[in-house]
């Protein structure tokens, strides 16, 4: 291979509406989701990959299926070989295509939209002529939002993670996937009306855990596996399986996407702009 291309597809922002006003939840996963994930994206991939393959060259088309598949989980072929399913740095490799930034909450950051896309990619050995990477404005201005808003508390404020991208350093806040994970899909006793009381005490259990605390019951009966635990103990969460496939994500990136949103949308730093401001009230929270 010697190219890799880079699609991306805008989340409408309209579909972070019901999450952020507590009416309307499904929208965000099913078509913020599950329709760009494995309806739209795959169309497209299969579009441009048709276009290279009459062409000659080959085209690995590569959606984001990483929420459901896992990666690592095979066996190696040899020791020094890395475990099957290999997956793409999605994030890393969208740098490498030009499209924007990593912010620090390590979400991908475009100058159009912010935070507000979906990734997809087609590797190919189409001889092609490379982008640069985005040398633009910065879009990340260190705000904190998200590391502040997010409700699983899941971005570190002190510790960083560094790369090297084409000559140029990019950090990101070290993330905490355990409780990214399940607060990403089940929300928060504060932020979700669909939890029940033993889910509840999971999910605050794995907010207050550290790395460190190897006695907790939420590091030692559910790191590794909250995926299927959420799904068997949490109805909306089953439901939304069973009906798009995917996660509920009732959390609604409340740090990572809402925060950094009206952030970059208030100081004008995307070009995505609207009539009126996303948040038009005090935020909802459960008693």
């Amino acid at each position: 291979a010697k190219v890799i291309i880079g699609l991306g597809f805008r989340i409408h922002r309209g579909l972070l509406r019901g999450i952020e006003e507590g009416t309307y939840f499904a929208g965000y996963p099913a078509m913020g989701y599950a329709n760009i994930n494995d309806v739209y994206a795959p169309m497209v991939l299969r579009t441009v990959g048709n276009l290279l393959e009459d062409s000659g060259y080959e085209a690995v088309l590569y959606q984001n299926t990483s929420v459901r598949l896992g990666c690592g989980v095979g066996k190696a072929v040899a020791p020094d070989m890395p475990k099957p399913d290999v997956f793409l740095h999605f994030r890393i490799a969208a740098v490498i295509c030009g499209m924007g930034e990593i912010g620090y909450s390590k979400l991908l950051l475009s100058p159009r939209f912010g935070p507000r896309q979906r990734l997809a990619f087609i590797i190919t050995d189409a001889p092609l002529e490379p982008d640069p990477i985005y040398d633009g404005p910065p879009l990340c201005d260190r705000c904190m939002l998200c590391v502040k808003e997010c409700p699983a508390n899941a971005i570190s404020a002190t510790n960083t993670v560094k790369v090297t991208i084409a000559g140029r350093e990019f950090e990101w806040g070290e993330i905490d996937a355990t409780k990214c994970a399940a607060v990403y899909q089940a929300g928060t006793p504060e932020y979700s009306p669909f939890m029940p009381d033993d889910v509840a005490r999971v999910i605050s259990s794995i907010i207050g855990a550290t790395p460190q605390d190897a006695n907790s019951e939420a590091l030692t009966s559910y790191t590794g596996d909250i995926w299927s635990y959420l799904r068997n103990n949490m109805p909306y969460i089953r439901n939304a399986w069973e009906s798009y496939h995917h996660p509920a994500a009732i959390c609604g990136g409340r740090g990572c996407i809402r925060a950094c949103m009206i952030h970059l949308e208030r100081e004008g730093k995307i070009t995505n702009q609207f009539k009126s401001p996303f948040r038009k009230r005090k935020p909802w929270r459960l008693s």
